[in-house]
């Protein structure tokens, strides 16, 4: 018999009322992490590898916040430790300390709201901490006016490459290609040879964000310069260009024309 055992009734109710099966708090918050990135985003919703890379640094910063603020290690924090007061403390860190802007911090916000969401569904004991920090609301700021550059200014952009040279050629055709299609920096990065058409008029295939597919019929000009440069070149042969190459080089051109602003 265990020392201290009562046979009576209610020493039996209170023994069972102490030895719930399910965790106070919802359960450790790595596990709970992993399950989320690994079975949920992987496995079931098929987020782009974008996607998955800015909430896996969102979990981070995030990590290393707590550890400073609540002097706890991975191991050791709870699901329940992504209270409201923790998270609020946090976006405003990234805006104080880290110097984040509010789309930033809003991106940040999206990411919690997600995992959440995810949690409290797993376990319903989170739900009164899941309620209080999904009603933190987005902050708000001012949307600017996006700018543009005048018809010669443009022009003088798009002739700054030297064309007479093989690299000079091939960074005018990747300005003509953003210019000509709207394309994102990523879209033109992610171009591969056989997205680019250039009989029967010319066309591009374009994969953007959220996994939508566009074709953009252009203009015989970019197609003549594309065809000259049969293929879009990265830094180095066999890999992507990346978003950082190509702002680089598209840095480079706008410093020849130091004169546009």
């Amino acid at each position: 018999p265990v020392s201290g055992s009562s046979d009576s009734p209610g020493a039996r109710r209170e023994v069972t009322m102490k030895s719930p099966n399910i965790p106070a708090q919802g359960g450790l918050l790595g596990p709970a992490l992993q399950r989320y990135f690994c079975q949920y985003l992987i496995s079931q919703r098929d987020l782009s590898p974008q996607t998955i890379h800015s909430y896996r640094d969102t979990f981070k910063l995030l990590i290393r916040f707590l550890e400073r603020r609540r002097g706890a290690t991975i191991d050791q924090m709870k699901v329940a430790d992504l209270d409201a007061p923790n998270i609020l403390a946090f976006l405003e860190d990234l805006e104080r300390s880290r110097g984040n802007s509010p789309r930033s911090r809003n991106v940040r916000r999206a990411a919690i709201r997600s995992f959440i969401r995810y949690a409290s569904s797993a376990e319903p004991l989170l739900l009164p901490v899941a309620q209080r920090l999904l009603a933190i609301p987005a902050k708000r700021f001012e949307h600017t006016v996006v700018g543009y550059l005048t018809r010669e200014q443009m022009q003088c952009l798009l002739h700054a490459p030297d064309a007479s040279t093989k690299v000079g050629l091939r960074d005018r055709a990747l300005l003509m290609l953003m210019y000509n299609t709207g394309a994102r920096v990523s879209e033109i990065a992610a171009l591969q040879r056989g997205d680019l058409h250039l009989e029967s008029g010319g066309s591009v295939h374009i994969r953007g964000k959220g996994r939508k597919q566009r074709s953009v019929l252009r203009r015989w000009t970019m197609c003549s310069t594309v065809r000259r440069r049969s293929y879009v070149t990265p830094v180095m042969a066999g890999s992507r260009l990346t978003n950082f190459d190509f702002g680089r080089k598209v840095g480079r051109t706008s410093r020849k024309r130091a004169f546009i602003r």
